[in-house]
């Protein structure tokens, strides 16, 4: 690869992949592709800083890679594999725990919020997973690195770690500062029985989310039982201070719709709630349910997903090992 743009981002093999996966990090994936060098990663040793159930992390494994085909993600086009299966992860994580320091991670605010009261508790792997990050990016020397807005902060420690290897090691430009690519339109995507909590799998009530696999029918019972508002649409923005889940489902109408949310206030105004979930379900029928039969599909043929992974690791592994080579003399490790 060339040291043109080059983009990085991973995925967590959690499972259930959502409408705020699917907006917040996949559209964008897709795009990018077309745009500049593109390095897609299951990242599978992030994902076992809580512990997983084996046979379900290997399953999991495939079905994100499943999700990002069905996505419309080309292997010709961008590199797709899983991190367990390039150990210069592992190995330049290493390196980058004796370059960041203790006081960086411990301003780290999803840390705080994921462990609550029992940090004692919780894994080391969990407390350093920001250094395993910067390592994700750094090992391929990324540019671009597209992220929700909760990722941001770490990615501002990858940018860290890299100025004060660059300057520890006098190797100035070594590592280039990645920039955050994040989506201007949806930086989050909330829940739809809360509007305060961003939508997540972990949530207890499966109807808290939109997942990609969701049926023509559970799309339409989930968003008619999703919290909105008694009054009327409003006008204008400001008329939504206060009320986050009619915000949410507005916001959700404007990204799948390609409108500005000023423009879909101006067309929905006066209207109930009822009427702008009747035509967000039908976006979302629209556009998730394609991607969820052809995750199914894909997943008849794990022997298929399985070929992506070792193909794209072989490319990746290429690009690790000549860029580990220059950190291990600049390390000086033999």
């Amino acid at each position: 690869m060339s040291k043109k743009k080059l983009a990085f981002s991973g995925v967590q093999p959690t499972g259930n992949l959502h409408l705020g996966n699917y907006l917040g990090a996949l559209k964008n994936f897709v795009s990018l592709q077309q745009e500049m060098e593109s390095i897609y990663c299951v990242v599978d040793l992030h994902a076992i800083t809580i512990f997983q159930n084996p046979k379900i992390l290997k399953n999991n494994t495939l079905e994100t890679t499943s999700c990002f085909l069905a996505m419309g993600l080309d292997p010709k086009k961008s590199i797709i594999f899983n991190q367990s299966s390039v150990s210069g992860h592992a190995e330049l994580a290493w390196i980058l725990n004796c370059v960041s320091r203790i006081g960086w991670l411990n301003r780290m605010t999803q840390f705080k919020d994921k462990v609550g009261s029992n940090k004692e508790k919780a894994s080391v792997g969990l407390y350093i997973y920001p250094n395993l990050m910067a390592a994700d990016i750094l090992l391929y020397k990324a540019t671009h690195v597209p992220v929700g807005a909760d990722q941001k902060q770490h990615l501002e420690l990858s940018r860290d770690i890299a100025q004060k290897f660059n300057k520890d090691f006098n190797c100035e430009n070594f590592f280039p500062l990645p920039e955050p690519l994040i989506s201007k339109n949806i930086s989050r995507v909330m829940s739809l029985r809360d509007g305060l909590k961003k939508m997540s799998k972990s949530e207890e009530s499966d109807y808290s989310r939109i997942n990609l696999k969701d049926s023509e029918d559970e799309i339409t019972k989930k968003i008619k039982k999703a919290k909105s508002d008694s009054a009327s649409i409003p006008d204008n923005l400001k008329s939504l201070n206060g009320k986050p889940e009619a915000l949410n489902l507005l916001t959700l109408y404007s990204e799948l719709s390609n409108q500005t949310l000023e423009k879909v206030l101006a067309e929905m105004s006066g209207k109930e709630y009822s009427f702008l979930k009747k035509n967000l379900t039908e976006l979302l029928i629209e556009q998730i349910c394609p991607v969820g039969k052809e995750i199914n599909k894909l997943m008849d043929d794990k022997s298929y997903l399985s070929s992506i992974l070792r193909e794209g690791s072989k490319k990746a592994q290429l690009i690790a090992e000549d860029n580990l080579k220059n950190i291990r003399e600049k390390v000086g490790l033999i």
